[in-house]
Order: structure tokens, then C-alpha cells, then sequence
């Protein structure tokens, strides 16, 4: 399969799945979710351990929506968890439930300029847009007034909802939670503000080509969604690279660079502050699996460095 739907991967870029962002459509053609999943043995953990002489930091590539049936967790990531003395996520739990972020999505999400939607789209997609909707029982007039990313994004999620994903299942959400109820400390890499406004920048030709690609055929973007999904579960980074990455440097490179290059040279000075700070706390690093993949990845970029990595999977070990 050759992805076509580069917004599809911002499941796996952001974490923004996990905060009250609106679901503006469920896809009428989504695919159905597959039975064989309701039975499957726990994901391979997508899980690295790095280290250097008095501190480990464990890396947890994430799918920031799950489903119920992803759960239980490999005994290799409560391990990890079990071992850190904090737990770090790509935002801080308390702003991803923050009542205000409606609020917030919606202000970012507005044309800045006073443009609507229908000016920026070409007419036939406006008009495919208008029909996918109306099947879903809302008007395209409830985004006239939003730009193309949020469209796209919260056109994702609403397909995402009928095969059985949620936000609140994702693996971020669950290690929050279970962060709260043993009294880690929990704290993230950046803020919610700016994950909004990484996609807010975004090009509007690469936003407009996303949506269009989108509506197009949303019944292929649900399957790329769910061969993601499966490539996580599998444990195959490689998979989420070709899958997640590739396609988005094809297709709209400005965008990759901002959602993925930007934020992982960002956060890299971070994970070495871990690393080489004074103390010992090991630290549970929880972000999505596509930042950890390719020569862009904070894998390679701490490996770089010269610390010492090794993945942890003890399926992986078993095969």
C-alpha cells in the first residue's frame, strides 16, 4: 500500500488526539475494525532503553489513539514504568485536560486573515467535502471558517471513532493516568500552545493538499489509519517509517520538517539533560512512535551522541 494521506501520520506526530479536539465528521466508508485484533496478544512494545554511566532514560514510542482491545500493555512497559521515578510525555498531562482547550483549538484553528474555507480550496474538493459531511449528518458550513489542518485532523479522529480508537485509550492517556495513581512526577517536553502552533504553520498549499487527498477517498485514509495502527502493534518501527515518514516528506516536507525535525531537535537537548544532569532518576520518555523512527529520529539522534541503546521487547526476543 502506498500512503497517500500525510495528515493521517499526525496521529503519530502530535498529541493533540488526546485533548477535547472536536471529531467533525465520521467517514460513512470507514473500514470495519478487524475482529482478529479483539484477541491478539499484547503489542510489541516499541520501547529503548538509554543509558550512560549513572542514568537510564527509557523511550516509549506511543499511538496517541488506541482501542480498548490494546490493552493489557507488554509486562516490558510496566516494567520500565515500574522503574522510573518520573514520567515525561510529549505535554503535560494537566494542559491535555485542560477544560479550555476547545477553546483553544477553535481560535488556532480560525483563518487569521478572514479567509473562509471555500476560497482556499479548489471548487471540486470543496464540493466533496460538502457531500462527505452531509452523510454524516453535519453542513459544510460548520468549517467554512476553519483552516484545512484542523478540518483534516478532525475529519481523522471522527473516522477514527466508528473502528474503535480513542483518545482516551491511547497509550499517553493510560500512562497518565497510571503516573497519577502511583504519585509520579509527570511533566512533558513542550506545551499544548505550541503543538498548535506547529500545525497552525504549516504551509496552506501542504494543508490544502492533505484535505484534498482526504476527501478524495476517505475510505483509503481509514485503512492507512488502521495499517499504522497495526504497524505499532507489530512493534515495526521501520513499517512507521515508510507508512508515517516517508509519505510526509513526499508530499509536504515543510510540514514534516516543523511537525517532526523541528520538534525532535527541540526535545533532544532534553533527553541529554536527563542523561548528564546531576541525580539519578531513571525517566519514562512517552512520545509518538514516529519520532523515533529514521535518520530524524531521536533514536538515532541520541545514538549520535554516543549513548548507549538497546531495545527492550521481550516478544521480539522470543521469535
Amino acid at each position: 500500500m502506498r500512503p497517500r494521506h500525510p495528515l493521517v501520520a499526525a496521529v503519530l506526530a502530535t498529541a493533540l488526539s488526546l485533548a477535547v479536539l472536536p471529531s467533525l465528521a465520521k467517514s460513512p466508508t470507514a473500514v470495519a475494525a478487524n475482529p482478529a485484533a479483539e484477541v491478539a496478544a499484547p503489542p510489541v512494545p516499541l520501547l529503548w532503553q538509554v543509558s550512560d554511566d549513572d542514568n537510564t532514560v527509557y523511550l516509549l514510542g506511543s499511538f496517541h489513539m488506541l482501542k480498548s482491545s490494546d490493552y493489557p500493555l507488554s509486562d516490558d512497559i510496566q516494567a520500565a514504568f515500574d522503574d522510573a521515578e518520573r514520567v515525561v510525555f510529549e505535554v503535560p498531562p494537566d494542559q491535555v485536560n485542560d477544560p479550555a482547550n476547545t477553546t483553544k483549538f477553535l481560535q488556532a484553528a480560525g483563518f487569521a486573515d478572514g479567509r473562509k474555507l471555500s476560497q482556499v480550496l479548489a471548487p471540486e474538493t470543496y464540493d466533496k467535502l460538502s457531500t462527505m459531511m452531509a452523510a454524516a449528518g453535519q453542513p459544510v458550513a460548520a468549517v467554512e471558517r476553519f483552516e484545512p489542518w484542523f478540518v483534516n485532523l478532525s475529519l481523522v479522529m471522527g473516522m477514527a471513532q466508528p473502528l474503535g480508537f480513542s483518545g482516551a485509550h491511547g497509550l499517553d492517556n493510560h500512562l497518565m493516568q497510571l503516573a497519577g495513581k502511583a504519585g509520579k512526577p509527570a511533566s512533558g517536553l513542550e506545551s499544548l500552545d505550541h503543538q498548535l502552533s506547529v500545525l497552525d504553520g504549516a504551509p496552506m498549499d501542504e494543508q490544502v493538499l492533505g484535505l484534498s487527498e482526504l476527501v478524495e477517498d476517505p475510505a483509503a485514509a481509514a485503512r492507512e489509519l488502521d495499517k499504522l495502527h497495526q504497524s505499532w502493534r507489530q512493534g515495526d518501527l521501520e513499517a512507521l517509517r515508510r507508512y508515517a515518514i516517508e509519505q510526509m516528506k513526499e508530499k509536504t516536507p515543510e510540514t514534516y520538517r516543523l511537525v517532526n525535525i523541528e520538534r525532535n531537535q527541540a526535545w533532544l537537548p532534553q533527553l541529554r539533560e536527563m542523561l548528564d544532569g546531576e541525580g539519578e532518576d531513571d525517566v519514562l520518555v512517552v512520545v509518538g512512535a514516529m519520532h523515533l523512527a529514521g535518520d530524524d529520529g531521536l533514536i538515532e539522534g541520541l545514538r549520535e551522541a554516543g549513548y548507549r541503546i538497546e531495545r527492550i521487547c521481550s516478544a521480539c526476543s522470543a521469535d
